[in-house]
């Protein structure tokens, strides 16, 4: 028997497959971004120049970020040595936390 589901659910599923797929513990996040806040700071609005901010960045982007650092396909010369030290959990946790962070902008009051 074959399912056929309406192009917006299907589409929909694929989209939050890889988010239920990765079980994360917040409260464990949040600790192990400690070690993160000295560049991006513990709420993700970073405090070094060269660092981006990542508040509320989605966290299967921050993930798949973390783990092309670990594998050596992105470089950079801190975060290519701190993602060695992490693995797949320690990943998931850190990129629910900043991703859990809510973000707002104000537009500037321009005439």
């Amino acid at each position: 028997m074959t399912l056929i589901l309406p192009r917006g659910l299907a589409a929909a599923l694929m989209v939050l497959a890889p988010h239920t797929a990765m079980a994360a513990d917040l409260a464990a996040g949040k600790a192990k971004a400690a070690v993160c806040a000295t560049c991006h700071g513990l709420d993700g609005v970073a405090t070094a120049p060269d660092a981006p901010n990542i508040a509320g960045d989605s966290a299967f982007y921050l993930a798949a970020q973390l783990k092309a650092y670990r594998s050596g396909a992105r470089q950079h010369p801190q975060m290519s040595i701190i993602a060695q030290g992490l693995d797949d959990a320690d990943i998931a946790d850190l990129a629910a936390w900043y991703a859990a962070i809510t973000v707002t902008a104000t537009m500037p009051d321009v005439q």
